[in-house]
């Protein structure tokens, strides 16, 4: 707690996040995430108030064509907004038709000029790009209709285990993107899994867990459990993944550092970290906080971003006739609330 403390107060006085060590961007990452209104704290653990309460933002899918779509493209942009939630599916996407012949939309033409020489100027093509903390986003693939079909877009094995451990209650995963040397992959792995079976020994839960205003409202276990997730960049099926995580640390994946993605709650990746800033502090910090006392319950103000997934999610944790939480559970009831520093108690260990 005294090493977090000293991350917020470097990030408060430094706006910039000039790196002081070098895992301080991810640890001030960390502190940031414990700012928030002293009305809205909870005893809840971060990682669960995150997998019963938070809905993951949308992917934005943009297809950028000129006039009407031949057949065979108009069927995919359809099946991709039939698979999106605001269609009754389950991928939290957003798909956006641009039609270039008559666009008013000044960010969406500023975007098609960013991409159209990547692309060859041939349409129909797809953009998609994230949503990262505090309203930010990221451009992270694009490609032809015909190529988002075949590049597991919706899904993909990874996504499909990421999912079914979450939803099962680890509390953390560890999503490993490989790297094409084996000798860097594998220290990485070797330290992450030591972590993984000393953090369960060393981390705290809350206590007043299930109290009124900490309540649990699935039956998933709670449990401070933790497992490592590997990703084959080479394999075909997840190159939406692998693209979608190194378009935030290009430069680190081009020059062939292994990258490290903690994800919690309903597939939140709380930052992705190259293998030369991971070490035992740092993962320790970033498992104390994603276990600790839920501090900040407001999603848009946490860094982050939610990987594209396709899941029922309510379904899973609640059950068939079960819409989750009651809407008051929500933090904030939908509304902001102004930044506050607060303390966060101490906790107890989990017993068995």
């Amino acid at each position: 707690m005294i090493k977090l403390k000293q991350n917020r107060k470097m990030l408060l006085n430094n706006p910039h996040f000039t790196c002081f060590r070098p895992m301080s961007r991810v640890a001030l990452c960390c502190a940031a995430l414990m700012i928030c209104s002293a009305a809205a704290a909870c005893n809840i653990p971060v990682f669960r108030f995150a997998l019963e309460r938070w809905k993951p933002d949308a992917c934005e899918l943009i297809v950028f064509h000129r006039t009407a779509m031949s057949g065979d493209d108009e069927k995919i942009v359809q099946d991709l907004e039939r698979a999106s939630l605001a269609n009754d599916g389950d991928a939290n996407l957003n798909v956006i038709r641009c039609d270039l012949s008559h666009n008013e939309d000044q960010e969406l033409n500023d975007l098609w000029l960013s991409v159209k020489e990547k692309t060859g100027s041939k349409l129909p093509v797809l953009v998609a790009r994230s949503l990262k903390g505090r309203g930010n986003t990221i451009n992270h693939w694009h490609g032809s209709l015909q190529e988002a079909q075949i590049t597991g877009l919706t899904k993909s094995p990874v996504r499909a285990e990421l999912t079914k451990r979450l939803q099962s209650g680890d509390a953390i995963v560890w999503l490993l993107l490989k790297s094409a040397d084996d000798q860097k992959t594998a220290t990485v792995r070797e330290l992450l899994r030591e972590q993984c079976k000393q953090l369960p020994h060393k981390v705290e839960l809350p206590e007043g867990i299930g109290l009124p205003g900490s309540e649990l409202y699935s039956e998933v276990p709670l449990l401070l459990q933790f497992s490592v997730l590997e990703i084959d960049p080479g394999d075909p099926r997840e190159q939406f993944l692998v693209q979608q995580l190194t378009g935030f640390q290009a430069d680190a994946a081009t020059a062939g550092e292994p990258l490290i993605i903690p994800v919690f709650g309903r597939g939140r990746a709380l930052e992705v970290i190259p293998a030369p800033q991971l070490n035992a502090d740092l993962i320790h910090d970033l498992t104390e906080y994603l276990c600790g006392a839920c501090s900040c319950q407001i999603k848009e103000q946490n860094p982050g971003f939610d990987l594209l997934l396709s899941t029922d999610w309510n379904k899973a944790l609640f059950g068939d006739d079960s819409a989750g939480p009651p809407p008051e559970a929500a933090a904030g009831n939908g509304q902001r609330q102004s930044p506050e520093l607060v303390p966060i108690p101490s906790g107890r260990k989990r017993t068995k």
